[in-house]
């Protein structure tokens, strides 16, 4: 079984992205270079971090695989490897994509079964 990636993305960004049949990447993702992707382990981390009090967003699951060569894992926090995506996401490595919405302190409420 190939292992799921998660992208959070602005609401209005993805549904450009799936009339365009491809995610280029949100401006974080155009600015350095590479499409930023977390695993199910990161992604709760990643939402805190980057994406405190934003609502209009959409939790993107990736099927790894997929992704072939383009995807690299590379360090980030505390040397941590996180995946890249190095070229445009293509809607046929979807595998869903979810509303993440704010519960009532603020923080995302992950869809049940993502987090591990």
């Amino acid at each position: 079984m190939s292992e799921t990636l998660y992208k959070i993305c602005p609401g209005d960004a993805w549904r450009q992205a799936v009339g365009k049949g491809a995610f280029a990447g949100a401006p974080v993702d155009l600015r350095d270079g590479y499409i930023h992707f977390s695993t199910a382990a990161q992604v709760a981390e990643t939402a805190a971090r980057h994406f405190a009090g934003q609502d209009d967003l959409l939790l993107v699951a990736v099927d790894a695989a997929a992704l072939g060569d383009a995807l690299k894992w590379e360090p980030s926090r505390g040397g941590v490897l996180f995946p890249h995506l190095y070229g445009s996401l293509a809607m046929s490595a979807v595998l869903s994509a979810q509303d993440l919405p704010l519960g009532p302190d603020g923080a995302h409420l992950f869809p049940q079964g993502v987090l591990s």
